[in-house]
């Protein structure tokens, strides 16, 4: 008995010095606030471009028209005159739209134009060089944004762009790494030494004078120079010298498509994201569906039952898009019932914490049921948008792979897209992200290939609350995801969202991969032994994200992805 008072006192001790030794909370990790308007890009050039635009009293698709170009010089990995995107936009009364200016397949295109006469995939031919070329669409897309909903004069927004043309801008040490990679590649493909074929050190200073002139002609002469003036002429030549099929004809027919968005409630939010032929709007809102039900929030963020919850309903998610999912102008898409609560839930009947669902025994869904009851690339860039007078957009452009199809319009001063790897050359076999394509996807001519580019806003309470999206081929759809679920169930701040280690799963091939050194061994562990195959080495990034969140006081974050060289810029 006499030992009691000591143990206690050694006890209380223990229990004093155990208080002390408890770290401090973290404080919050936030981004660039800024009280009237932000723009979150790839590059800080472009955010400054696009922030000018804004100050001058320009508005947001006016800055989207800046930015958009400004990335296509800065950003020549994914920013582009040669490729194509996807706009989601909320005005500032609270009208919403969707534009798509995704590229489309030559009129001489055909479905089997990637076999050889036994029938086997010529991969190559999809993925480099001319053949691999859709008809771009990103300057019809500008115009389309522009001829609709901007404000200042076309030559304005394109003064400075131009500017940055011909003045250069500096090289990071993450595009000195690219430009090493490719410039042996560009020289091959395009038989002949370019711009992008010198040594371009870090802290150098690229300028690229044909760019410059090809600006400068469309922002005198206006949509047509690009699509049936000398600028058009220039590039069916070129194209047509490197094997490509692309003529007058397929540029003169292009046009920008206005289409209704994917919308959606999850919990008290309304999600307003990309439809078709994207698949992200779909794919996120089945996957958003799905985990609905489940206690995330208690689960708390990359634990072993949030990854298991959200890497199911991926499985099942991406499952369906290899079928369903195509060119609305071609293929009959059921949304509605792919994106309803019934089937949703019908898909997650077959979900256990116990085991994972192996993806042999995940096919797509069956639609009848639920209705009696009630692929892409690495090398996009996304950028969000939010002005002083309430208007916010997300949006998402690509070349396909890193700098397109390699090919390069040295007089045009621009890259060229690969974007035909995004149809199902041949149905059931895999791209080159491994997405498995189906009838639905398979080439014809004027037809638009499907996408997993997810530009998204989001609405709280009747009110703009986040603008979100990111490059990342098959994974933008994830990123995207853990993204928001970051921020509305683990209550991060804009930046911590972004920064937080991602994790992804597309049905086919049946492997989680994670970002390296980012996850506990104890949750990869867990997962392992419930039979889940863990590749943890290659998807050193998943994802980019550049993203806006409209905080309580009505100021706003934006969150800049540490994974590149993103740039939030904000007054």
């Amino acid at each position: 008995m006499k030992q009691l008072p000591y143990l206690l006192l050694v006890f209380i001790s223990f229990l004093a010095c155990k208080e002390r030794s408890t770290p401090e909370p973290a404080v919050p990790v936030k981004g660039t606030i800024a009280q009237n308007a932000m723009v979150v890009s790839a590059r800080e050039e472009a955010s400054k471009i696009g922030i000018e635009i804004l100050k001058k009293g320009g508005n947001a698709f006016d800055a989207m028209v800046a930015t958009e170009m400004a990335l296509a010089v800065a950003y020549p990995y994914a920013g582009n005159l040669g490729g194509g995107g996807f706009m989601v936009y909320r005005t500032q009364y609270g009208e919403i739209g969707a534009l798509d200016y995704r590229e489309k397949a030559p009129l001489a295109a055909h479905r089997d134009m990637y076999l050889d006469s036994a029938g086997n995939y010529l991969s190559e031919q999809s993925k480099v060089g001319g053949l691999a070329v859709g008809v771009p669409g990103t300057v019809a897309g500008i115009f389309a944004v522009h001829q609709k909903l901007g404000t200042l004069p076309m030559e304005e927004l394109l003064r400075p762009v131009i500017e940055l043309a011909r003045e250069g801008y500096v090289v990071t040490e993450k595009q000195q790494g690219r430009f090493e990679q490719y410039a042996a590649v560009f020289e091959k493909v395009n038989e002949e030494a370019s711009l992008y074929t010198l040594s371009q050190k870090a802290g150098d200073t690229i300028k690229n004078e044909a760019l410059a002139a090809t600006l400068e002609r469309i922002a005198m002469k206006g949509r047509s120079e690009f699509y049936q003036g000398e600028t058009a002429k220039k590039l069916v030549a070129f194209l047509q010298s490197k094997n490509g099929i692309i003529t007058m004809e397929d540029l003169d027919a292009y046009e920008a498509q206005w289409r209704e968005p994917v919308i959606f409630a999850y919990k008290d939010l309304n999600v307003i994201s990309m439809s078709p032929p994207s698949s992200g709007g779909v794919c996120l809102a089945q996957i958003m569906k799905m985990v609905e039900p489940y206690p995330l929030r208690e689960y708390g963020p990359n634990s072993t039952k949030s990854i298991q919850v959200i890497a199911e309903a991926e499985r099942r998610a991406y499952a369906d898009r290899s079928y369903y999912l195509g060119d609305p102008d071609f293929v009959q898409i059921p949304i509605d019932t792919l994106i309803s609560e019934t089937y949703s839930n019908a898909r997650m009947d077959t979900f256990s914490f116990d085991a994972a669902t192996p993806s042999t025994e995940v096919n797509y869904g069956n639609l009848e049921m639920a209705e009696a009851a009630m692929t892409e690339s690495m090398e996009t860039t996304h950028y969000s948008i939010v002005d002083a007078f309430g208007n916010a957009i997300a949006v998402t452009t690509t070349l396909n792979g890193a700098y397109g199809s390699k090919l390069y319009a040295k007089e045009l001063g621009f890259f060229l897209n690969n974007e035909m790897d995004d149809f199902s050359a041949k149905p059931g076999e895999p791209n080159m992200f491994g997405l498995i394509g189906g009838e639905a996807n398979a080439i014809a001519p004027q037809k638009r290939m499907l996408s997993s580019m997810t530009p998204t806003l989001i609405e709280k309470e009747g009110e703009f609350w986040m603008s979100v999206g990111t490059p990342g081929g098959s994974t933008i759809i994830t990123s995207v995801l853990q993204t928001i679920l970051n921020v509305y169930e683990h209550d991060m701040t804009m930046q911590e969202a972004v920064n937080a280690p991602r994790f992804h799963h597309q049905w086919l091939p049946d492997i989680v991969m994670f970002e390296p050194d980012s996850f506990s061994e104890e949750t990869l562990d867990s997962l392992s032994q419930k039979g889940y195959s863990i590749d943890v080495n290659n998807a050193p990034v998943i994802g980019k994200v550049d993203a806006i969140l409209r905080l309580p006081d009505g100021s706003l974050e934006g969150g800049a992805d540490r994974r590149g060289d993103d740039t939030a810029v904000g007054y």
